[in-house]
């Protein structure tokens, strides 16, 4: 199957994490380990090189599937891993929450998604 990436989604999201943040495009490109002339170029439509992906995927800490379509111009869908578990790796890579604030996050999250689950069989 052939496919392509996203480059304007990913660099919609750069720019929304780099607001986020409150970081200069200059900042983003030095902390992800590109050159801000890779991060203009972008801008303009663009694609980066393999190197220049994986240095903005994972400063973006998301993975490299999201910004992936099929040729057609569909998304991929693939089956992942579940909203609670996706969740839970963003949840304990955060350093501004407690432990308990955590599990607080994530018991609200699994009564949640247990009881939409529970509403579509029903339906």
């Amino acid at each position: 199957m052939e496919g392509r990436m996203d480059a304007r989604r990913l660099y919609d999201a750069l720019d929304a994490q780099r607001r986020a943040r409150g970081l200069s495009w200059r900042q983003v490109a030095q902390e992800a380990g590109v050159s801000p002339s890779l991060l203009s170029r972008m801008g303009n439509g663009q694609r980066p090189d393999l190197d220049g992906f994986i240095g903005l995927v994972q400063w973006l800490g998301t993975p490299a599937e999201e910004f992936m379509v099929r040729s057609g111009g569909q998304r991929r869908e693939q089956a992942g891993p579940a909203l609670e578990a996706q969740l839970a790796l963003l949840l304990r890579a955060r350093d501004d929450l407690t432990d308990a604030d955590k599990e607080y996050l994530l018991e609200v999250v699994g009564t949640t998604m247990r009881r939409i689950r529970a509403d579509r069989q029903e339906s």
